[in-house]
């Protein structure tokens, strides 16, 4: 029976947040719907949910939350090896929105720490009203799968604004978790040490800026992550037209002049971004809400190799039918010699605002 810990925190009790490079017992989604979001009923987005779904439980089993009234339609479309579970939600991004998953070594015990979720800025600049359904997932999650957790709705914080090595060491940009629609009442030492009494977190690791300023507010997993202890992935590009240019340049330079928790100077591999610009085409159409983001023909949208998830013996790669995307699965087949790169098409999820590590979040076996 699942409970909610009172009166200590993850690194008092001994558990401290595993890297995503570590063995796995599944991995969550959320089935898209919202029509604000997901063009033409949530069907291309659903269909491209479904292919990343396969994709991951060729590795890891998968779980799929589903709203009631989708229920039917999941669970006909999935195979029968993906879990579906009805419940509630706002939107599909369950990086930002379940529970990050802590382990205790020592006894093998899973823990998780429920944050505080406001729509990715509250009424700041947060993109939709309301997110009760959204911020009350991940104790669900753990109530489902029997996990004690810990409150820590007083902090705001989205799965996919953070990246650790399992090590001690988390890497962050300053756009997001800085934002004045995040935790305001928060200096940066303060924000670090919520870090560390929660996840067991030695050494953050400031990246300036995000490549994703208007819907995340720059989170760090369309910029870098953790290959393995002591390995960051970096995305990257020559061409000083690439719309992405600077930011690649620099996360490069801090990244490559920075150590981790143990002292360790970082190596650091390059991950291209596409080469063309993927943009929003014609005769796309969503429903348009109040404080939602319209969806214009020729915005660029935030298409990033980057956003890939690690699970038990894959890697599971975003593509976008661009001349680069059998190179970024070859430079990510190099990183990673003992896991299987698939490629998924992933635009759709794209032009929702995210991608394959924004829609996943792994559990720790």
């Amino acid at each position: 029976m699942a409970r909610r810990i009172e009166g200590s925190t993850p690194r008092e009790d001994g558990f401290r947040w595993p890297g995503e490079f570590e063995p796995q017992s599944q991995v969550w989604m959320i089935w898209p719907e919202r029509p604000d979001v997901w063009r033409d009923g949530g069907k291309p987005a659903q269909e491209a949910y479904t292919n990343v779904a396969k994709a991951i439980s060729g590795f890891t089993p998968v779980t799929m939350l589903v709203s009631a009234g989708q229920y039917a339609h999941a669970r006909a479309v999935l195979p029968p090896e993906i879990r579906v579970i009805e419940m509630s939600n706002d939107d599909a991004w369950f990086r930002d929105t379940g529970p990050t998953f802590i382990k205790n070594d020592q006894t093998g015990e899973i823990r998780a720490c429920d944050w505080g979720f406001n729509a990715y800025g509250g009424f700041y600049d947060g993109l939709y009203f309301p997110w009760d359904k959204d911020e009350a997932m991940a104790q669900k999650v753990c109530e489902i799968e029997g996990i004690n957790s810990y409150n820590v709705h007083d902090f705001i914080l989205e799965g996919g604004s953070i990246h650790g090595d399992g090590e001690g060491t988390l890497l962050t940009t300053e756009m997001c978790l800085l934002s004045p629609g995040r935790n305001p009442q928060l200096s940066r030492e303060e924000i670090e040490k919520k870090l560390s009494d929660y996840l067991s977190i030695d050494k953050v690791i400031w990246i300036k800026d995000g490549i994703d300023p208007d819907e995340t507010t720059g989170h760090v997993d369309d910029v870098a992550c953790f290959a393995r202890p002591g390995e960051v992935i970096c995305i990257w590009t020559d061409d000083p037209d690439n719309y992405f240019y600077q930011q690649c340049q620099d996360a490069y330079k801090t990244l490559s002049e920075a150590t981790d928790a143990k002292g360790r100077k970082l190596k650091v591999h390059k991950l291209t971004m596409p080469k063309e610009p993927v943009t929003i085409g014609r005769n796309f159409t969503i429903d348009l809400v109040e404080g939602s983001l319209p969806r214009e023909e020729g915005d660029i949208c935030i298409a990033s190799y980057l956003n890939f998830l690690i699970t038990n013996d894959g890697i599971i790669c975003p593509q976008y039918e661009d001349e680069y995307d059998q190179l970024a699965i070859q430079q990510l087949q190099t990183i990673f010699p003992d896991k299987k790169v698939v490629g998924v098409n992933s635009r759709e999820v794209v032009y929702g605002g995210g991608n394959i590590h924004c829609i996943t979040q792994q559990q720790p076996r």
